[in-house]
């Protein structure tokens, strides 16, 4: 006869619940908690101190377009309110979706364009200018274009298990060295075989220091970028300076207006209607993404950036594929640096104004994939041409707190926003 259940007494578990516990583990309400504030925090922000009658003008087409959409005047308020029941359903089914252990990506896609389009809403209705989508989507570009392949630098090292701090360096080498190329020759292609072949150069050097000699990775990074600040600067007073003529005046870049595409309303004339850099972006992140997921050359790189020792068991040179990793990233990243002269600019000191710490950042939020480095170099991208045009037609933020937004958005990647972020296993540890 079983004995009476004393009170306070755990009652009978059902069989299974510990494993299935173990399983789909705890829930985390991280990301919709942190929904929830940003919901209420651009309640108050947006939606209560706009006045019912303001407007916000927005455009979709340039002036010298063949046809012409007409301004929308948006009614402000209305928008606002209809944005924010947005991201509160959103917080709603974000906390559903966690209660069921069942996390929704897609919930904080939608729920950043929403609290985007208040925030343009917000802007412009306290300003009295009009925002022209194409322009700022094509100026979106132009600052993505460095940070996109400086991100992929990052990527093709840290894969390997190489920590690469010195993309500033490569980007400005890239910069430097197009900018006298294309000038003695006349001809800007010329000037874009010469960038990736400088960024390689400042490659190999963090290669030598960080694989060969087992140098901490970090610190060689960030000597490489002093070096190449320090020696282009040198040579920018003494060389280019006194004879611009011949040696920095790099010709522009000409724009390739792919038809019919080129046409599409907003996005055709940003995307479609750009120099060689640009398509060559588009192409690269196709490349990426299949060779490092998709190839048994990715598979090998991945497993020299994770398992060193297991990738020289099965007989993989851990690092000679390093070395190659870093030399092929650190081209990439030079290519990227001759998107800074595109416009036919000549170089300037420091061109690259710390745009290779910011691909670094975006290679991290991107979650060390091309495309999601893409993504995150584009955000970048956005925020900074953003902050441009608001201050050319007015704006109620201070340009220096636009400035922060890529940083804070890195932040809350890193804190775990969007997930888990974690480097390869490897990364930043020499071998053997």
């Amino acid at each position: 006869m079983t004995a009476p259940m004393m009170a306070g007494t755990p009652g009978p578990v059902e069989p299974g619940a510990t494993l299935r516990a173990d399983v789909l583990g705890t829930v985390s309400w991280r990301t919709p908690i942190t929904l929830a504030v940003i919901s209420i925090a651009a309640l108050f922000a947006f939606v209560l101190f706009t006045p019912s009658t303001a407007l916000a003008q927005f455009a979709f087409t340039e002036p010298d377009a063949s046809w012409q959409w007409p301004v929308w005047h948006a009614p402000a308020r209305l928008v606002l309110i209809l944005c924010a029941v947005g991201t509160f359903a959103l917080t709603a089914a974000a906390f559903i979706a966690a209660a069921a252990r069942k996390p929704r990506r897609w919930y904080l896609v939608v729920f950043g364009a929403l609290v985007l389009v208040m925030f343009l809403v917000w802007v412009m209705s306290a300003s009295t200018g009009t925002l022209r989508l194409p322009f700022l989507l094509g100026l979106t570009m132009t600052w993505a274009v460095p940070l996109v392949f400086g991100a992929f630098a990052g990527v093709l090292c840290e894969r390997a298990g190489v920590i690469n701090i010195a993309i500033e360096g490569q980007l400005l080498g890239g910069a430097f060295l197009c900018a006298i190329a294309a000038s003695i020759t006349g001809s800007p292609y010329i000037g874009l075989v010469a960038a990736p072949i400088a960024g390689a150069l400042v490659g190999l050097i963090l290669a030598v220091f960080s694989i060969t000699y087992k140098v901490d990775q970090i610190i060689v990074g960030v000597v490489v970028n002093v070096l190449v600040l320090g020696l282009t600067n040198y040579l920018f007073s003494t060389v280019l300076s006194e004879n611009p003529q011949e040696f920095n005046s790099p010709p522009p870049l000409p724009t390739w207006r792919i038809p019919v595409l080129a046409d599409i309303p907003v996005l055709g004339d940003a995307l479609f209607n750009q120099t060689v850099i640009v398509y060559a972006m588009y192409v690269a992140v196709f490349v990426l993404q299949y060779m490092l997921f998709r190839s048994r050359w990715g598979l090998r790189l991945r497993s020299v950036g994770e398992h060193p020792k297991a990738a020289d068991t099965v007989g993989i040179k851990v690092n000679r594929t390093r070395y190659r990793a870093v030399v092929l990233g650190s081209a990439v990243a030079g290519f990227g640096g001759a998107s800074f002269l595109a416009a036919g600019l000549a170089f300037t000191k420091e061109v690259s104004v710390g745009r290779g710490y910011i691909a670094l950042a975006a290679m991290i939020l991107g979650r060390w994939s091309p495309r999601g480095a893409l993504a995150a170099a584009v955000l970048f991208g956005f925020t900074d041409a953003l902050n441009r045009v608001l201050r050319n037609i007015g704006s109620p933020v201070d340009y220096e707190l636009m400035s922060m937004l890529p940083y804070l958005a890195t932040i809350f990647a890193v804190a775990g926003l969007v997930g888990r972020v974690r480097p390869p296993a490897a990364d930043g540890k020499p071998y053997p």
